[in-house]
């Protein structure tokens, strides 16, 4: 059970992490300054890579074990490539505003649905 509870906690922080980075990108777009990258962008990319890379390699492995109704591996592949790029990206704002909310979007989707399965899964056996 105690997996189940990290899982849960890391895909809570990666919704949190995805809501920052929107809101750092409406920041700077607003202000039309970049934020310094190695103060700024590296550290909290380098949080999100490393949050993500350990929630991606548990998800994966709770998958095999059981199955996931609305979600599959390859899923959470892409959640990963679209967080870490979102994380970045996030501090320029010449950053394509369109696709950077793609990105958002796709990523908040995906771990509202591991969030909501997990919930699931945690509640009922």
């Amino acid at each position: 059970m105690r997996d189940k509870e990290v899982i849960l906690k890391l895909t809570k922080e990666l919704i949190g992490f995805c809501q920052r980075a929107d809101q750092i990108y409406e920041d700077v777009r607003s202000t039309g300054k970049e934020k310094d990258f190695y103060n700024d962008v590296k550290p909290f990319a380098d949080k999100v890579q490393l949050a993500s890379l350990e929630w991606a390699d548990s998800m994966k492995v709770w998958m095999r074990e059981e199955r996931f109704q609305h979600l599959f591996p390859q899923q959470i592949d892409q959640t990963v490539q679209n967080l870490s790029d979102v994380a970045v990206q996030a501090f320029f704002p010449k950053t394509s505003y369109k696709r950077f909310k793609s990105h958002v979007q796709s990523v908040q989707f995906i771990l509202q649905s591991a969030l909501h399965e997990i919930n699931k899964k945690v509640n009922h056996g």
